[in-house]
């Protein structure tokens, strides 16, 4: 009987380091968005990969600065609260505010947003990419 068991625990437990080496590996991705020069700079498992200018809350419309972990994420979204304005590649990181991309690129390095990040499109798509495929618990948004 306690060969039996031992077997059995020891079947499951190759199976479990089997799973776990199969599953790809997941890098730790940190999003740091500096208010003051209009930057985001994106970091991979501490190396920094991307640096590209964004746009934050403009006058009377401020971006919250903190530590988040994006809470959705919407490859097409359209605001709800302003004049349905296109949102692709939205990473919601605290309450209605996203990081997403924008077509008013004229405007990047400056503030123009209602409060959200604006990115290029094809940076807000990399970076959409990025954080879908190391997964949102592996990844943090630090806005100052």
């Amino acid at each position: 009987m306690k060969f039996r068991l031992g077997v059995r625990l020891s079947f499951v437990a190759a199976i479990f380091m089997s799973a776990l080496a199969l599953s790809p590996a997941r890098a730790a991705v940190v999003v740091q968005i500096d208010k003051s020069s209009q930057r985001m700079a994106v970091s991979i498992d501490g190396a920094t990969r991307y640096s590209w200018p964004v746009s934050t809350g403009r006058s009377g419309y401020g971006t919250p600065s903190g530590v988040f972990r994006p809470q959705s994420m919407h490859r097409r979204y359209f605001s709800r609260k302003y004049y349905s304005s296109p949102m692709p590649h939205a990473i919601f990181f605290y309450y209605g505010f996203a990081i997403h991309g924008t077509t008013d690129i004229k405007r990047l390095g400056g503030r123009a947003s209602h409060g959200c990040v604006r990115l290029h499109p094809s940076h807000a798509a990399a970076l959409f990419a990025l954080v879908q495929r190391n997964g949102q618990r592996n990844t943090r948004i630090e806005i100052n």
